[in-house]
């Protein structure tokens, strides 16, 4: 006889340059799942997998660097698939667009985009603010016969949205391996994987190429070290668009991409969050 497993669940109060560093560490102690939260993220383990002492070493080591806590509650054993799926809803994007699990009903007509993302342990479903951003955005890009470069693109959902829109060629990566499977089950779900490649790796370890458009969901810090390289794959008259900051930091970021001698384009914002726009010099 199989028992219902008990799992902990972590409410882990920490700041978005860190949420995603976060998950990747607990990745490798064994928490199986996570949800974004607006303070942080929720993290999910099973109760006899649990180690906290290896939690408290783990956290140690960024003490200096961000204020990071967490609470404990054990969860009851129940059906999580009942649980996710009952708690993962849709989601319309700009009237546009529907984000929606495989085991929601298809999307109407009066959508002109449909996505289906099955998120397992990846971030990207289109509930965070940026996320949903960097698909207005989209939306509002021709795309149709570009190349377009995907930089961590946790669950492929930018770089599936791009060649929906009618991209020739999207290449995709992220750090993680685990984002970097389901991201090419998700191409498969939506029936893009022949122009949609996608490996784990950085941006330091990407053949070197041009692209019509680059898109980078990350967060503030890491944009402005990566900027340099952003511009480097951009294509002469390029799209930049990044995200995973707040409004607070946009004038870091501009000065970063003007730098890079990129010019401000188009913004959009929610809830304190923003996602920018930058293009690419003529040659």
């Amino acid at each position: 006889m199989r028992f219902p497993m008990t799992y902990l669940e972590l409410h882990f109060t920490v700041s978005p340059e860190f949420s995603e560093i976060l998950v990747a560490e607990l990745a490798q102690i064994g928490f199986e799942s996570f949800t974004e939260e607006p303070d942080g993220l929720k993290a999910y383990i099973r109760e006899d997998e649990f180690n906290e002492p290896f939690l408290i070493e783990l956290l140690t080591r960024y003490e200096e660097l961000t204020p990071l806590t967490y609470a404990l509650e054990r969860i009851e054993p129940r059906n999580w698939n009942w649980e996710w799926e009952q708690s993962y809803e849709p989601i319309d994007v700009a009237g546009r667009c529907l984000v929606r699990a495989s085991f929601h009903p298809p999307a109407g007509q009066e959508f002109e985009v449909e996505i289906v993302i099955n998120p397992k342990m990846s971030f990207g479903t289109g509930h965070h603010e940026t996320t949903a951003l960097m698909l207005e955005h989209q939306l509002d890009l021709n795309q149709a016969g570009k190349t377009v470069l995907d930089v961590g693109c946790g669950t492929g959902i930018l770089a599936i949205m791009a060649a929906k829109r009618g991209a020739a060629q999207v290449r995709a990566f992220d750090i993680e391996e685990w984002a970097a499977e389901n991201a090419i089950e998700n191409a498969q779900l939506n029936n893009v994987a022949d122009r949609v490649t996608v490996r784990q790796g950085t941006l330091q370890t990407e053949p070197e190429a041009q692209y019509d458009v680059v898109l980078a969901n990350i967060n503030r810090n890491i944009l402005l070290a990566d900027m340099a390289g952003y511009a480097r794959f951009l294509a002469p008259g390029g799209t930049l668009l990044v995200s995973g900051f707040y409004e607070t930091d946009l004038p870091d970021i501009t000065a970063a991409a003007e730098a890079q001698g990129l010019t401000p384009g188009p913004l959009k914002a929610k809830n304190g969050w923003v996602a920018a726009g930058f293009s690419g010099t003529e040659k």
